[in-house]
């Protein structure tokens, strides 16, 4: 059968399936996996990144330890579609635009590539004793900050001066570690009171203090050094500071729309076909306004972004989260991109946990009705989205939502550490529908059913359980990796021979091959309370799935001129 034009797309890491990009091609050539994607989506530690496994890139080169461009070469030989990231608001403060700044200051080509805070907000703040300006309440009340006080990484030039940059998202502050020794021939210190200060400010620093900070302290230690000494080590800790962290781009620099360019050239060169648009609704920011999702400002970026996509051949997949009410997938669908679904992850818990499929059917009606092109999925790389489901599901039923998958495991992702402003939960999808093999099969059924182009996380593949040991390896904020699990060859093969991995293949290839699922086609689903139906017709191909969400029994029929070619043993 030839795979039809909105087949399925496994998602993983580089490294998730084997180790390599090399594995992951191996895996796909298996007789197992035999016309069941259509695409693959390729997270981007593909890349040179460092923090946020790899949302923070350095440069778009291949990252050697998980890629090499004969890979990229076989994938080619797989008739595979590829989805690759362009992370549009940020960069790494490792990539060679922000280095060339730390080390050049006033003098770097670059120096307007980033945002400089305080030419943003002259005039328009108070200049804090910190060094950085704090803007007028009234215009930064619309705001959207992802993290507690004001999204700033105050950088060291050259010369000492020290510039605030915007920081919306991850940053990192290291400072060196030093000894006894090292602070006695520093500052002419004794030993016994070096040792003292080093214990103190090796302590006090990873505790994310800084250096004046615990030498203003009054100890023991500090009482017996001078202000001059206070100031030479302080110098000498500051001179030595490192970062790591994602510095917005300043999209009024011609340089960064030259960046912009040059990256949708070489994600073109890899054999990308889908681009997918990461955090792009951060990046136009204007004094006074939202720093998300502005109007018209957005809309412009992104029509600029497509016009360079469109030189090579590029499809824009713009990644966003915001709740129902907002209709923003409307807006995106409108303007003739691509969005995703992160509504039918937490409908599909939600219509098993109410035993009800009204709600899944009032959006699958508005999906065709609307005619909106959707990317869905169930599980992905960062979790179970909440916040999307504000306004098509009562607060109630979002909350039981969350109830039922913390219940089962999960961990409750919250926005600015506040407690009633939830965002997603993290869980694998498996562990989310109570590690239940049936009820895990009629979900991928369902998504599979759904209109748009459904996604799969490889994990949800394997039916992976909560990886919590992942978790307490990762420390603090390491929530997201109990979903993150990579699999060696062996667990790949193993899981293979399983019943749960053989059946959603076998589902996932019907989706990728049968005619009837084309974007063309005519689109159906009724329910009547736990029992759902949905019906895809065209021309003389017609598939149907027929379930119940209460016992999570399901058939699948397929047929060709009437003739059955596939029914479900599911």
């Amino acid at each position: 059968m030839n795979k039809n034009d909105n087949g399925p797309m496994l998602n993983a890491y580089p490294d998730s399936l084997g180790g390599s990009l090399g594995d992951i091609v191996n895996f796909l050539s298996k007789k197992e996996l035999k016309d069941v994607f259509s695409s693959f989506y390729i997270l981007p530690s593909l890349f040179h990144t460092d923090l946020d496994r790899g949302f923070s890139v350095i440069d778009y080169e291949l990252n050697s330890l998980f890629a090499k461009k004969e890979d990229l070469e076989e994938f080619k030989k797989l008739g595979i579609d590829l989805k690759l990231d362009f992370i549009l608001n940020h960069a790494s403060v490792l990539s060679e635009q922000f280095q060339d700044i730390i080390k050049k200051g006033e003098e770097s080509k670059y120096r307007d590539f980033f945002i400089d805070w305080n030419k943003f907000w002259d005039g328009c703040g108070e200049m804090t004793d910190a060094g950085y300006i704090q803007p007028n309440p009234d215009l930064i009340k619309d705001m959207f900050f992802r993290k507690p006080g004001l999204p700033i990484l105050m950088v060291r030039f050259p010369d000492g001066k020290e510039v605030p940059y915007w920081n919306t998202f991850y940053q990192e502050v290291r400072y060196p570690a030093l000894d006894a020794v090292d602070i006695r021939d520093i500052a002419s210190v004794q030993y016994g009171i070096a040792e003292g200060l080093a214990n103190l400010l090796n302590e006090g620093l990873r505790e994310g203090k800084s250096p004046a900070e615990l030498l203003s302290e009054k100890n023991i230690y500090t009482d017996k050094i001078t202000d001059n000494q206070r100031t030479v080590l302080c110098e000498k800790l500051e001179s030595e500071r490192k970062y790591l962290g994602q510095m917005d781009l300043n999209i009024k620099s011609p340089l960064v729309w030259e960046f912009y360019d040059n990256t949708l050239k070489t994600l073109a060169k890899y054999g990308a076909e889908i681009v997918r648009l990461d955090a792009f609704a951060y990046a136009p920011k204007g004094v006074g306004e939202k720093n998300f999702l502005n109007e018209p400002a957005t809309w412009d970026v992104l029509t600029r972004v497509r016009e360079l996509a469109d030189k090579y051949n590029l499809r824009l997949l713009p990644e966003i989260h915001a709740s129902y009410e907002e209709k923003i997938y409307k807006k995106i669908a409108d303007k003739g991109y691509m969005t995703y679904d992160f509504f039918l992850p937490g409908l599909i818990i939600d219509a098993f946990e109410q035993q009800s499929g009204e709600v899944l059917k009032r959006w699958a009606d508005e999906l065709v009705e609307k005619k909106i092109q959707v990317v869905n999925m169930l599980g992905c790389h960062d979790g179970i989205p909440l916040l999307d489901l504000k306004g098509l599901i009562s607060e109630e039923r979002i909350q039981s939502v969350i109830d039922t998958v913390v219940k089962r495991g999960g961990y409750v992702k919250d926005l600015h550490g506040q407690k009633n402003v939830y965002y997603q939960v993290n869980a694998t999808y498996y562990s989310a529908l109570g590690e239940d093999d049936k009820r895990m099969l009629f979900a991928r059924a369902i998504q599979v059913f759904m209109p748009g182009k459904p996604q799969v996380w490889y994990l949800d593949l394997f039916a992976g359980k909560n990886d919590y040991e992942a978790v307490k390896r990762a420390g603090a904020g390491g929530h997201k990796e109990i979903n993150r699990t990579n699999l060696t060859v062996k667990e790949m093969e193993d899981g293979l021979q399983s019943d749960i991995v053989q059946k959603q293949l076998e589902i996932l290839r019907l989706r990728s091959t049968f005619h009837a699922f084309s974007k063309d086609s005519e689109f159906e689903m009724k329910c009547a309370g736990s029992k759902i139906f949905m019906e895809w017709k065209n021309n003389n191909s017609h598939a149907v799935l027929e379930g119940n969400l209460l016992s999570c029994e399901f058939n699948i029929i397929a047929k060709e001129n009437g003739d059955i070619v596939y029914k479900s043993d599911l």
